[in-house]
C-alpha cells in the first residue's frame, strides 16, 4: 500500500516538471485535462491508422523493469518501432541500481545515451528520483503508489465503447492498490464519477482521496460492492495479491470473499456497462470467467489501448507531438 511519503512526492511532482526543459509523465495528474483529452485523441488517430508520422525516428527509450511485466514491454517496444524508434530492455541483473548505484547515477549516464526513460519499479519515490536527475522525459511504467499509463488506457477504452466519459460511473471493486489510486487521479482530472468498494484495511492512498475531496470530484468509498456495481457504466477490478503480495494471498482471499466481480454484481450496473481488467487476471478469485470472456467484457480491447494511449505520450514527451 502507498504511504503519505510517496502521495506527497505527487504533489511536488509538477513543481520539478515546471522548472525542466522537458515533461515527465509520473502520475496522471501531470497532464492538464485539456491535454489529456489532446491525448486521447492523438491515440485514437493512431488505433485508426490515421497517424503515420515517424515521430521518434532515430530516438531511443530506455525501459527498466524491476518488475517483469508482458504487456508493458511489448506495447512500448512495438510502440517505441511503429513510430521509427528503438526501445532496449533493462532488467535488474542489466542495471546496477540492483547492485547499489545511486538512481540518480544511472539518470545522468541513460540521459547520455537515449531519448527517454521508462520505468517499472516499486517505489515510487524511486521515480521521482530518477525524473529529477535525468535530463530527457521519464515515463513511470507501473509504481507500487500508481500505474498511470494503464488507467489512461482504460479511459481511452471507455470513450472506445461509451463515447462521452464526463457524468460517467466507474465501479472500483477490490484492493485500493496502485490501479485504485490512479482511477481516483483519473476521476478527479477528467469529471466523471468513482465509487471504490474495498475491503476495511485496503483502502486506497488517504492523501489522494483527500485531495480528490478537496478538488471537489466525485470520488466516495463504500464497503459493499454490490452497491459501488448498482448503476455504474465500468466495472472494473485487479488480483486481490500483486506482485511482491504474494505471501498475503491467503489472507487477501479471506479478505476479499464478497469483492468478486460475477454475473450477479454485473447484473447491478448499467444494461451497456463494461467490464475492465488491467491483466493478468485470476479467474475465479477477483472475477469469473463467466464476466472476464462474457459479452460486457472488452478487456482484450483495454490490452491493445495500451499500446496506442503509450505511443501517443512517447510521441508527445520524446516526438515533439504537439497537443
Amino acid at each position: 500500500m502507498a504511504t503519505a511519503g510517496h502521495a506527497l512526492a505527487i504533489r511536488i511532482s509538477a513543481h520539478i516538471m515546471t522548472e525542466r526543459p522537458h515533461r515527465d509523465f509520473l502520475n496522471i495528474s501531470d497532464f492538464s485535462a485539456p491535454e489529456t483529452f489532446a491525448l486521447f485523441a492523438l491515440a485514437e488517430r493512431m488505433r485508426a491508422k490515421q497517424y503515420t508520422a515517424r515521430s521518434l525516428s532515430g530516438r531511443a527509450l530506455a525501459m527498466i523493469f524491476m518488475k517483469s511485466s508482458t504487456r508493458t514491454r511489448v506495447s512500448f517496444e512495438v510502440g517505441a518501432a511503429q513510430l521509427g524508434g528503438t526501445a532496449h530492455f533493462l532488467s535488474p541483473r542489466d542495471v546496477q541500481i540492483g547492485r547499489g548505484e545511486p538512481i540518480e547515477d544511472t539518470a545522468r549516464v541513460l540521459s547520455r545515451y537515449v531519448d527517454g526513460i521508462m520505468i517499472r519499479t516499486f517505489a515510487h519515490a524511486d521515480v521521482e528520483r530518477l525524473a529529477q536527475y535525468a535530463d530527457v522525459p521519464v515515463i513511470n511504467g507501473l509504481t507500487d503508489l500508481s500505474h498511470p499509463c494503464q488507467v489512461l488506457a482504460d479511459v481511452l477504452t471507455m470513450r472506445q465503447h461509451l463515447g462521452e466519459i464526463r457524468g460517467r460511473t466507474v465501479a472500483w471493486i477490490g484492493d485500493g492498490n496502485n490501479m485504485a489510486n490512479s482511477w481516483i487521479d483519473a476521476a478527479t482530472l477528467l469529471g466523471f464519477s468513482l465509487r471504490l468498494a474495498c475491503p476495511e484495511g485496503y483502502d486506497a492512498d488517504a492523501l489522494l482521496l483527500a485531495r480528490a475531496a478537496e478538488a471537489g470530484a466525485d470520488v466516495r468509498i463504500v464497503r459493499d460492492a454490490h452497491e459501488a456495481a448498482h448503476g455504474a457504466d465500468v466495472v472494473t477490478t485487479d488480483v486481490w495479491a500483486s506482485m511482491g503480495q504474494e505471501e498475503e494471498q491467503h489472507q487477501r482471499e479471506k479478505a476479499f470473499a464478497q469483492f468478486q466481480v460475477n454475473a450477479a454484481l454485473m447484473s447491478r450496473a448499467n444494461a451497456n456497462a463494461i467490464f475492465l481488467h488491467c491483466l493478468p487476471a485470476h479467474r475465479g478469485e477477483e472475477v469469473t470467467a463467466e464476466v472476464i470472456d462474457g459479452p460486457q467484457s472488452v478487456v482484450w480491447d483495454e490490452a491493445e489501448n495500451r499500446l496506442h494511449m503509450q505511443k501517443a505520450i512517447m510521441a508527445v514527451l520524446m516526438g515533439g507531438e504537439s497537443l
